[in-house]
């Protein structure tokens, strides 16, 4: 067991001596994190405590889940065990759920959380009012094909006037001017509603606050965690729920074979996290509403739906922009930043997508390199041999059983769903 602090006042910090680990949230110089947002969020303007307190849970448990090295990969990925102590607003209530909560993040990162919640020190913050225009939907923009293609087809769907706000959480820079790249393209294709688009970059320093190291685990499961706690609190003030948009098929998360069960896989849109979470948050009266509006369809068929409404060229161009490579260590190789591999899961979906709806796929792969510069870092990552035996069997009903599927979500939904993705994936491979 790992215990960690996360306080967000200078004097606690220097007097805890009984974690293993503290992290410190200020503006001053002394902070655990870089980005552009403090411990109040204060540029989101008014936000609910319940929500603040969220953001603050998250990015304590992705700064723990990124400061203890797991001891295996693949098929002996092993589960770790955290003991977590945040300064909240509202600790009562957060303390009730305390077990429930650890529940779903374990679901989460596949780990053993447990949660002790303290009173946070009161600051005198001014909050600013913003005078922005209440949005009609939020959502959660990435950089990925699935979350660009969700925005653009949201912004497409809006009544005239209306309003879209657009979330974003960055730790690569390379990812940065892609988000940026995506917002201009569909304000241009929506000129007639209004975007407005938060780019946050929130991260955990590597040095602790003694001036050493801290240890750097890179998969990093609980990123998405954070990600949604920022998406939920820029949301809070419209009462609408976050949209999330990723296909239904990788949000089920069928494993290609046991090398899958460890740090290939994941649990971000998965129904059962996003529904479990949602009840929690609800229940400690934070804004929880989440939805994942493509939760039935493949990849294939989001990029379809984005061709039939702007045009086959158009779609080739703006998906192809877009990021969906698992690595980002690419750059250690001597590749430019924000490369794609072309043969990691992430990337070779995407490759069967666009092959799937007959859209040009301009992206450039590294496996596609033709003087083969990259080939030692390409091999090192592909999983094409695991993906042409996954892709090679029929879906069976004992997959879907072992999906851990939410109360409600029928078992031959899931199964129709899984075919289908395996159908778009076999039909690229071949």
């Amino acid at each position: 067991m790992t215990s960690f602090l996360l306080t967000v006042d200078e004097q606690t910090a220097s007097a805890a001596s009984t974690f293993d680990e503290v992290f410190l949230w200020t503006r001053s110089s002394k902070s655990t994190y870089t980005g552009t947002l403090d411990p109040h969020l204060t540029p989101f303007g008014p936000v609910r405590q319940e929500n603040v307190d969220f953001v603050r849970i998250a990015l304590a448990v992705f700064s723990a889940d990124r400061s203890v090295r797991r001891k295996a990969r693949g098929s002996d990925w092993n589960d770790r065990y955290f003991e977590l102590t945040v300064e909240v607003n509202n600790p009562a209530m957060w303390q009730t759920y305390a077990t429930e909560l650890a529940r779903v993040i374990g679901f989460l990162t596949g780990d053993h959380w447990r949660f002790t919640f303290t009173q946070a020190a009161y600051a005198a913050t001014a909050v600013l009012d913003l005078k922005d225009v209440t949005p009609a939907v939020t959502v959660l923009l990435s950089g990925g094909a699935d979350s660009a293609a969700g925005a653009l087809l949201t912004a497409l769907g809006l009544a005239k006037g209306s309003t879209l706000q657009l979330v974003s959480h960055f730790s690569a820079t390379s990812i940065s001017p892609v988000q940026k790249e995506l917002v201009k393209r569909i304000k241009k294709v929506a000129p007639d509603i209004t975007v407005i688009h938060w780019q946050t970059n929130l991260n955990r320093t590597a040095k602790r606050l003694d001036g050493t190291n801290f240890k750097s685990e890179p998969s990093s499961r609980s990123r998405s965690l954070l990600f949604l706690a920022l998406g939920l609190a820029a949301a809070e003030r419209s009462g609408q729920p976050l949209l999330i948009p990723e296909n239904g098929f990788a949000s089920l998360n069928p494993p290609l074979g046991p090398e899958r069960r460890g740090s290939l896989s994941t649990h971000t849109t998965h129904p059962r996290f996003l529904a479990e979470l949602q009840e929690v948050l609800t229940n400690v009266g934070a804004h929880g509403l989440i939805q994942n509006p493509f939760q039935s369809l493949t990849k294939g068929q989001m990029f379809t739906q984005v061709a039939d409404k702007m045009g086959v060229n158009e779609a080739s161009d703006y998906l192809s922009v877009t990021n969906s490579c698992s690595h980002t260590d690419a750059r250690y190789s001597g590749v430019a930043p924000g490369s794609s591999c072309g043969v990691c899961f992430g990337c070779l979906v995407r490759r069967a997508s666009f092959h799937a709806a007959g859209i040009t796929d301009a992206t450039e792969y590294l496996c596609n390199d033709v003087a083969h510069r990259y080939a030692t870092f390409v091999a090192q990552k592909s999983i094409i041999e695991a993906m042409h035996d996954f892709a090679a069997a029929d879906p069976k009903p004992r997959m879907v059983m072992k999906m851990s599927l939410p109360e409600g979500y029928p078992p031959g939904d899931a199964l129709a769903l899984c075919r289908a993705g395996i159908d778009e994936l076999r039909a690229f491979l071949v």
